[in-house]
């Protein structure tokens, strides 16, 4: 499923196309946002995102063998809510 899938179910069960749009849009923007002001962002019953530190590391260019130092940088982790898959069906 990507972004467009999304935006048709939710036109589907509530209003025009552009109109859901314009709401699944903003909804990746407050998201984004937050993220980006380093907040956790919790969604009840789907999960929670939060921006974590990587430590910086070495690492080969697999072209070349050279070695490479990687800085560290934030990256972004989604920890899914307990029960979602407890459903009874296939994970």
């Amino acid at each position: 499923m990507n972004k467009i899938d999304i935006i048709e179910a939710v036109s589907g069960v509530t209003c025009a196309k552009s109109e859901a749009d314009d709401a699944v849009n903003k909804v990746f923007e407050v998201i984004t946002e937050a993220l980006r002001r380093k907040e956790k962002v919790v969604v009840q019953n789907f999960g929670s995102f939060h921006v974590r530190l990587k430590k910086p590391y070495d690492a080969r260019n697999p072209r070349t063998g050279e070695k490479v130092h990687v800085p560290p940088r934030n990256v972004v982790k989604f920890t899914i809510s307990p029960g979602v898959f407890n459903d009874g069906g296939e994970k």
